[in-house]
């Protein structure tokens, strides 16, 4: 693994960038297709490394998917379709196809078991494999299921009530996913709102399911039946450009066919707080998605608190909001996020050491992080953590360093935005 060095002599950024297909959605429409009865065509796919763990998941126990670039046809089969997968599954770097999958994989009629990467290893899986037993599930697997690998003993399930102990869309889904599975009702309660990507994918595919005061109430009686996905550009990957936007002087940057969800939009309500100039154009919806186009201008930054339900909103978000943060005028604390401590690293230790490392006044809470700006970035070697947003924050710190910054490697960015390099080149002036 070469280090890479990383510097740009005063740009600016100027242009149009169209980014990738969001990363929640391309994953759900993948299993929502394969669990389908008919053709579900995607288009504008994710054709990132996390995405194709589930197309691989699904091809492994017998769905026909055929792929063209970031155009995906699945020949859904059905629930009673899908066969035992002749091997374990490798699910890499995903978390989000690890947690859904143990949802779906609870309860189907034969035994699966699933491993991933040294990242994924360490990441808790007991959030979803507690609430799965209780509904029936037979899942084994290290230190009693709290960790990969794992091995699920599908079977019958029957539907609970259950009120989510954290801010976390992946263990809302793997219910919602076990409970079209599951005998009568299953009901999740959840506190704040988080991505509800799957709860309005499920509708559109013909689910049974509503929301009403008891919560999102799903059951085995609805007829799933495919349906045409169009994926919008993913928020979490315009973020980067939209703080780049905002802190590299004389910029500005329009970002198409963005997904608007309302429980994404958070880093946007943060920018507005802030003082920055964007505007939002060309609003629409497709599939019961918002998408829209963002235009953000350089324009100078003030500090602000982000904290409580805007959270779950932006959680992806943080590192590149700590570094915008750096260099706005003021005190930005970032609280009620510990969610951000079993990522795919620990990343309030890796957002604060890094900035740290390149000159910023920050610091570590428990949950979160405290950022004192404007501070001029000097350089200095960083390192990813295998991890693609704290790689991609650290070269878009570069954009704003003094001195070149050294990274210890760029491969993990394609696990979210395999075009990053590209849509950056095309903007530079």
């Amino acid at each position: 693994m070469s280090h890479v060095q990383f510097e740009y002599t005063s740009p600016k950024l100027e242009g149009d960038v169209i980014v990738p297909g969001d990363k929640s959605i391309s994953h759900r429409s993948i299993i929502f297709g394969s669990i389908s009865h008919g053709i579900t065509k995607i288009t504008n796919f994710l054709d990132g490394e996390d995405c194709l763990r589930t197309i691989h998941a699904f091809r492994a126990m017998g769905v026909q998917i055929e792929k063209d670039g970031n155009t995906v046809l699945v020949h859904g089969n059905g629930l009673e379709g899908l066969k035992k997968p002749t091997k374990a599954l490798d699910f890499g770097n995903s978390g989000t196809t690890t947690r859904l999958m143990l949802g779906l994989l609870s309860g189907l009629p034969f035994e699966t078991s699933i491993y991933g990467d040294a990242s994924l290893t360490k990441r808790p899986m007991d959030r979803v494999v507690t609430p799965l037993r209780k509904m029936g599930a037979v899942i084994d697997g290290d230190a009693d299921g709290k960790f990969l690998p794992i091995t699920v003993q599908g079977g019958t399930l029957d539907g609970i009530t259950y009120r989510l102990p954290v801010k976390s869309a992946q263990v809302k889904s793997a219910l919602l996913l076990a409970g079209l599975l599951a005998e009568g009702e299953t009901v999740v309660q959840e506190e704040t709102e988080t991505r509800n990507h799957t709860e309005v994918m499920l509708q559109a595919f013909g689910a049974d399911l509503k929301q009403n005061k008891e919560g999102i109430v799903v059951t085995n009686k609805g007829n799933l039946t495919a349906c045409d996905v169009e994926v919008p550009g993913d928020i979490s990957s315009a973020a980067f450009f939209l703080a780049a936007g905002a802190i590299v002087p004389g910029s500005a940057i329009t970002l198409k066919n963005v997904g608007l969800n309302e429980s994404r939009t958070g880093i946007l309500d943060v920018l507005k707080e802030m003082g920055a100039a964007i505007t939002v154009s060309n609003e629409r919806t497709t599939g019961g998605e918002k998408i829209g186009d963002l235009t953000i201008k350089y324009t100078a930054l003030k500090g602000t608190m982000i904290e409580g339900d805007v959270i779950p909103r932006l959680i992806d978000e943080i590192p590149i909001l700590a570094l915008l943060a750096t260099q706005a005028d003021g005190k930005t604390i970032i609280k009620d996020a510990e969610e951000l401590r079993v990522k795919e690293t620990d990343r309030i230790e890796a957002v604060c050491q890094n900035l740290q490392v390149l000159g910023a006044n920050i610091t570590a809470t428990e949950d979160g992080m405290i950022i004192e700006g404007p501070t001029k970035l000097t350089g200095g070697k960083i390192s990813s953590y295998m991890d693609h947003r704290i790689a991609m924050m650290g070269v878009i710190a570069a954009l704003i360093s003094e001195e070149p910054i050294e990274m210890d490697e760029k491969d993990s960015i394609n696990i979210s935005y395999p075009t990053f390099f590209d849509d950056l080149e095309a903007i530079l002036q």
